[in-house]
């Protein structure tokens, strides 16, 4: 019998100026197989010339770094390997800090303080499709999204139109589906996932799975 083929572990990258904490971060992923940190970076102008020749899953950028902010290093991160997920990992959790991250490209937002036991777990799950935000994080989003809706009229005839396969990976995301998991069922690829929500935040006017979620039903397109 062959012997079943080993999960290849997520290539990370972290970029953190805190050597403490990198190092306990860097401790934590190497001691579980699933998980092969293959660089270290304290300045984000050292990760821009590397990283997008690593083949990375996923890079850990720290928003408050020496050189140049971590918000212009995810920016130039997604530009140069937008197949690489980027997750924050910060002490900033003012509302224009995440906005801005999340603009940029963040595909997830964690605060600082979180147990390292569940970064683990936001590692796998942004692999597969999710966006982790810490809980704080979320209710800010959440709130900011009530107050444009009581801000704004309602949306007059209907006008956002979602393409039909727009408007499928949508309500799928609703439901709870992963990248991974819409990309089997819809038979296309996870970046034509991505390309498509990508699509659908520009036409909805929001930065993540979350809040896009949020205005379509607010706007009835998806229940």
């Amino acid at each position: 019998m062959v012997a079943a083929k080993l999960k290849e572990p997520i290539r990370i990258a972290i970029v953190e100026d805190d050597p403490p904490l990198r190092k306990m971060i860097v401790t934590l992923l190497q001691a579980d197989p699933n998980y092969a940190v293959v660089a270290e970076f304290a300045e984000g102008k050292a990760a821009i010339a590397a990283i997008p020749h690593m083949a990375l899953d996923i890079a850990l950028v720290d928003i408050g770094l020496p050189d140049i902010s971590g918000i212009d290093v995810i920016r130039k991160l997604k530009a140069l390997c937008p197949e690489c997920n980027v997750l924050v990992i910060t002490t900033f959790g003012d509302l224009k800090t995440v906005t801005s991250a999340l603009e940029a490209g963040a595909d997830g937002y964690l605060l600082k303080g979180t147990a390292l036991e569940e970064l683990k777990r936001d590692i796998r799950a942004l692999q597969d499709g999710g966006s982790p935000l810490s809980p704080m994080i979320a209710r800010k989003l959440l709130n900011r999204l009530r107050s444009k809706a009581v801000d704004e009229k309602p949306d007059s005839g209907g006008e956002t139109k979602l393409t039909r396969r727009e408007h499928e990976i949508l309500e799928m995301i609703a439901k709870g589906f992963s990248y991974v998991e819409t990309s089997k069922i819809c038979s296309i690829s996870a970046a034509t996932v991505h390309t498509h929500l990508k699509s659908i935040y520009r036409k909805l006017e929001v930065h993540s799975k979350t809040e896009a979620v949020y205005e379509a039903r607010r706007r009835s397109l998806i229940h």
